[in-house]
């Protein structure tokens, strides 16, 4: 690997996220909050370092494949890093392993907080802490890519390391297009819903909180009850309908915006199967919570919408204290925690396709044992999906379970009950935020043992790089010179 260009990227990167501390300056300086010093302290570092690194390591060398693992990766681990330091400036988080928590938390999309008392926190830096998630949301590389043409046929490297699913979908030839076209969609659908949310009582700022944190599929709110403080059913369905758009192939976005037809969704399996989980989840937990005395009515298949909605997208908010349902609600939502988004959305988890293609393939495999001369192949809407597609799927699936099993062992150890070691990390590998037990939705992650916050930090940028990106530095064939 080129470590020098690896960190001559990775410093440009850092410079960006610098420049959009601006944004929560701006914020601080309007609302006459001192945090202002704070940012301008932290900007100047974080654009000071980066420059300094990036005008040493200059170079012109073509990105590989290694190098973009590595850019992508160490780009989030630095980025967490500088982008704590708000925080540990501001004394808002005094604790480094906290204030790195809380922003790698932001960046992954992941939405699991150690702060207490959110309300109380200036806005400014609520504004920071939301704006991490919408920057992490669609991807920062992908947004460095958008802006920065001269990383040329390199360029794809990043992305192919970056954007999450077994596949990408390209709309253009040039990979800077895609990126470009990506982040539109993804802006576009975010002005919307600040307008929308707007229009439902909110004011500006908070209206740009949770619309930063919807698309992103991140789930920090600036109150401490999370969207339930909001006893609004105009502004929860708002929230459901962009959680729900967030959670789906952004190219797919792109597609009925320029042809203006709807039917890109319905003729997409993936889209039909990410429609038919959600609906049955929410039958299923109203009926059973109906069952089990939690209420009918309205505002009953709302809260069950809205909870299945923002956990499948790994959102993260929540309108009801959803520990509190009864064993099969928790069960199926717990289960839910592993589906995730579609691929080419902004959700985390295993994804939809995923999911799809593992079914269809033990279909076939059932099929075989009927028919042992014949041959089955997984197709998608009649087409078929290439040997080592299933190969790198089926890779996957059995990392994201062996690596939940283990770090859910290791929760346990530091001093976790079960329920709440095992939904610590599939809410974290998932990047969903809330889990069960001492992390519920009306809980958080302060209590969390310190080494217990490290192993789910790495399990945060596990889930939010698909797990290869990661585990893949740790090859030693990646750090040779070649």
């Amino acid at each position: 690997m080129k470590i020098k260009l690896v960190l001559h990227v990775v410093a440009l990167v850092q410079m960006f996220v610098g420049a959009t501390m601006l944004l929560p300056l701006v914020c601080a300086w309007y609302c006459h909050e001192p945090e202002i010093v704070p940012f301008i302290q932290a900007m100047v570092l974080t654009i000071g370092v980066g420059a300094a690194v990036f005008l040493l390591t200059r170079s012109s060398e073509d990105i590989r494949v290694r190098e973009g693992f590595g850019i992508v990766t160490l780009g989030w681990v630095a980025m967490a890093a500088f982008g704590s330091l708000p925080f540990l400036f501001s004394g808002a988080i005094p604790g480094l392993t906290d204030a790195y928590f809380e922003t790698l938390s932001g960046f992954t999309t992941t939405g699991a907080s150690i702060l207490t008392e959110i309300e109380s926190m200036p806005r400014s830096l609520l504004l920071w802490r939301s704006q991490t998630q919408w920057l992490g949301g669609m991807g920062i590389i992908v947004l460095s890519i958008a802006i920065l043409p001269f990383l040329g046929v390199g360029g794809m490297q990043l992305f192919r390391a970056e954007v999450p699913g077994p596949t990408m979908d390209r709309l253009k030839p040039r990979i800077s297009h895609t990126a470009g076209l990506l982040w539109a969609v993804y802006l576009l659908l975010t002005m919307l819903e600040i307008l929308l949310l707007q229009l439902g009582g909110m004011d500006l700022l908070e209206a740009v909180n949770h619309s930063f944190t919807t698309m992103a599929t991140g789930g920090f709110s600036t109150k401490n009850a999370s969207i339930a403080h909001y006893q609004s059913p105009y502004i929860q369905y708002v929230i459901i309908f962009f959680m729900f758009m967030a959670g789906v192939s952004f190219s797919l976005h792109y597609r009925c915006l320029t042809g203006g037809r709807p039917g890109v969704y319905y003729r997409d399996r993936e889209w039909v199967f990410y429609v038919t989980i959600l609906g049955g989840a929410t039958v299923a937990i109203y009926l059973s919570n109906l069952l089990g005395g939690q209420g009918y009515g309205e505002k009953a298949v709302r809260d069950s919408l809205f909870q299945v909605v923002s956990i499948t997208t790994t959102t993260g908010y929540a309108t009801a204290d959803f520990d509190r349902w009864d064993s099969l609600s928790r069960v199926m939502l717990l289960a839910l925690m592993f589906v995730g988004g579609c691929a080419g959305s902004t959700g985390g988890g295993m994804k939809v396709i995923r999911l799809l293609l593992i079914l269809k393939h033990g279909k076939s495999e059932i099929k075989k044992l009927l028919h042992p001369r014949a041959i089955f192949l997984v197709k998608v809407k009649k087409i078929k999906i290439r040997p080592e597609v299933m190969l790198n799927v089926q890779g996957f699936f059995n990392l994201y379970i062996a690596l939940f099993v283990f770090c859910t062992f290791l929760m346990a150890a530091l001093g976790l009950d079960m329920i709440s070691a095992a939904s610590s990390v599939a809410a974290t590998l998932g990047n969903i935020g809330p889990g069960l037990g001492a992390v519920g939705p009306m809980a958080n992650f302060s209590e969390v043992p310190l080494l217990g916050k490290w192993v789910l930090n790495l399990c945060m940028l596990l889930g939010r790089l698909e797990i290869y990106t990661v585990i893949i530095l740790f090859m030693p064939e990646v750090w040779k010179k070649y």
